[in-house]
């Protein structure tokens, strides 16, 4: 496959445009399919699970997160935080808390996390905003048996970036023990001149630094003990593919405790919304992760 730069506009425009790729519908009906799936989930999720929602995690009316509590006596409770996708421009922690579904039953907590997309929000406020985020929670609930962090798309980006923040300049260093990367895109410099960017309105300067890619040193400083899993879809788009291939390579090659996951079956969307389901091959994942299967 020819490397991006040597791409056409329009060719480039088709390979980060997910939806033209699912062999289930149309482009337009698996968005819609989508945000209903993701919808439904979350309404599921809410009626199952205690909720704390829209707690503040900073001063800023997106800076909130949603809490899905299990009932449980466990002192063994996990808690994974999701981080939402949609291109850093759709979606929001409403629509994000589908995966408690399985989740809570296990004895599992798991918070969606909220922050200001574009375009009221720009890349470098978004990352910083989720990174606050984990340090929120992690002082309010001191007392849980793991974190782990599971991002979808543009949420497995910034959960990418939280695996490589430099703790020195926060409270509290969060130990994450293992973290799922579904679908993500790791290097933004092919994003640039797409559709994509035209919110986002990143400058090259921009990119490079929120560019996990670019940052996998300080990712084995902060995360070596964090096992990561990264996930990509059977019928994503050669480039979303080799977005996550290239990554895993890369963590690999530093000596980070990585493993590949590729899911037959699945496009950029069902890959994640089947995470309602216990049975599914990644919530299995999840589960074994935190050694709760």
């Amino acid at each position: 496959m020819m490397h991006w730069t040597e791409m056409k506009k329009d060719e480039l425009q088709r390979q980060y445009s997910p939806s033209r790729w699912s062999h289930r519908m149309s482009a337009d009906d698996v968005i819609k399919a989508h945000v209903k799936a993701l919808k439904e989930g979350t309404e599921r999720a809410r009626g199952l699970a205690q909720t704390l929602l829209s707690v503040p995690y900073g001063d800023g009316d997106g800076e909130k997160l949603d809490v899905y509590i299990p009932t449980t006596n466990s002192l063994d409770v996990p808690l994974v935080i999701y981080i939402h996708g949609g291109y850093w421009q759709f979606l929001s922690k409403e629509e994000s808390g589908f995966m408690a579904v399985p989740l809570v039953d296990k004895g599992v907590v798991v918070v969606a996390v909220g922050y200001d997309i574009a375009p009221k929000g720009n890349m470098d406020l978004m990352v910083s905003q989720v990174r606050k985020s984990i340090v929120s929670v992690v002082q309010q609930y001191s007392h849980i048996s793991g974190l782990y962090l599971c991002g979808h798309s543009a949420g497995a980006h910034l959960a990418a970036m939280v695996l490589s923040t430099d703790w020195s300049q926060y409270s509290t260093t969060p130990q994450i023990k293992g973290a799922l990367l579904v679908s993500g895109i790791y290097d933004l410099l092919p994003i640039l001149s797409t559709y994509v960017n035209e919110p986002l309105k990143m400058t090259e300067e921009v990119a490079v630094r929120n560019s996990p890619s670019k940052l996998v040193p300080q990712l084995k400083v902060s995360s070596s003990s964090c096992h990561i899993i990264v996930a990509n879809a059977e019928n994503d788009s050669p480039e979303f593919r080799k977005q996550s291939e290239e990554y895993y390579k890369t963590l690999e090659a530093s000596g980070l405790d990585v493993t590949m996951e590729d899911v037959t079956n699945t496009d950029h969307f069902s890959i994640i919304e089947q995470l309602v389901d216990g049975e599914y091959h990644l919530t299995k994942l999840i589960l074994k992760m935190m050694g709760k299967s």
